[in-house]
C-alpha cells in the first residue's frame, strides 16, 4: 500500500538499533528522507547503511537524546541536515529497573528528562514548523506500561504515563493544523536489548497470548502507517502493540 508520504522528512530518536531503527528502515521504505541519531558513531554508520543499501535515504547524527538540551540538539541537526522535518518519532532508552523501595526519590528527575522532558523538547522544536506548513505527524514511542505497569520498573511506568499525557494534549491542541499526534506502546520484541535482559527469548513468547515475540520490521510498520496520508483521522491515540500482553478492555 502506498503511504502516501514518499519525498517527507522524518527524524527518528534512539534509532541506531532496536525499534527507532526499525521504524526508520519502515518509513525509508515508504520514500521517506530519515536523520537517525545515536550516541555511537560506528553503530550508527551502520544503521545508516542498512537503510542506504536497501536504496532508502538517511543520514546519521550523533546525539544524546537523554536529556532535553540533547534531545532539542538532535532535532535541530535533523531540520538542518534534511531541510525540514515532516515527522518525528521521539524515543529514547528506559531508565534503571526499580521498585518503589529500591528507587530513590533522586532517580526520577533523569528518569522524566529521559522519558518525558526529552519528548516534550522535540516537539517544542519540531512542531510548530508543522504548523506552519499545515501537515505533520508526530509518533512517539512509549511502552505497554503506559496501561499496564510492569513490576520492577517504576521510573519507566512513571515517566511513559506522564509522556503519553503530554502527547493527547499536544494532539488536541494541533489537531486542527493538519498535524496528527500518536503514540505507539510496545510489548516484547526481538530486539538485542530484550535479548540483553533474557537471552533466549522462548520464555517471553510463551507468556504473550500469539506465542511469539514481536518482529522489529513489524512494529515499523505500524509506526509508518500512522504517518501516512490514510491514517489522517487517528490522532491523541496510543495504539499497544504487544501480542495481546495487555488484557483489559479498555
Amino acid at each position: 500500500m502506498d503511504l502516501g508520504i514518499s519525498g517527507r522528512r522524518a527524524a527518528v530518536a534512539a534509532s541506531s538499533a532496536g525499534l527507532g531503527l526499525a521504524s526508520a528502515r519502515a518509513l525509508a521504505a515508504d520514500g521517506v528522507a530519515v536523520a537517525l541519531c545515536g550516541r555511537d558513531r560506528g553503530r550508527l554508520d551502520d544503521a545508516v547503511a542498512s537503510i542506504t543499501d536497501a536504496g532508502g535515504s538517511a543520514v546519521g547524527l550523533v546525539a544524546d537524546v537523554s536529556t532535553a538540551a540533547g534531545a532539542t540538539d538532535f532535532v535541530r541537526q535533523a531540520h538542518e541536515a534534511l531541510g525540514g522535518i515532516d515527522i518525528l518519532v521521539p524515543n529514547a532508552g528506559g531508565p534503571p529497573a526499580g521498585t518503589f523501595e529500591t528507587t530513590p526519590l533522586d532517580a526520577y528527575l533523569p528518569a522524566l528528562e529521559l522519558n518525558l522532558l526529552s519528548t516534550v523538547a522535540m516537539c517544542t522544536e519540531a512542531v510548530p514548523a508543522m504548523a506552519e506548513r499545515g501537515w505533520g505527524r508526530v509518533v512517539a514511542i512509549t511502552s505497554i506500561s503506559v496501561r499496564q505497569p510492569i513490576p520492577t520498573l517504576i521510573l519507566s511506568n512513571t515517566a511513559r504515563a506522564g509522556v503519553t499525557g503530554f502527547l493527547k494534549t499536544l494532539a488536541l491542541e494541533v489537531a486542527g493544523q493538519g498535524i496528527t499526534v500518536n503514540s505507539v506502546q510496545p510489548g516484547s520484541h526481538a530486539t538485542e536489548r530484550l535479548r540483553s535482559m533474557h537471552g533466549d527469548l522462548s520464555d517471553v513468547a510463551a507468556s504473550t497470548p500469539v506465542g511469539e515475540v514481536g518482529r522489529p520490521e513489524d512494529f515499523g510498520a505500524v509506526v509508518a502507517f500512522l504517518c501516512s496520508d490514510q491514517a489522517r483521522f487517528i490522532t491523541g491515540a496510543a495504539v499497544p502493540v504487544d501480542g495481546g500482553a495487555y488484557r483489559a478492555l479498555l
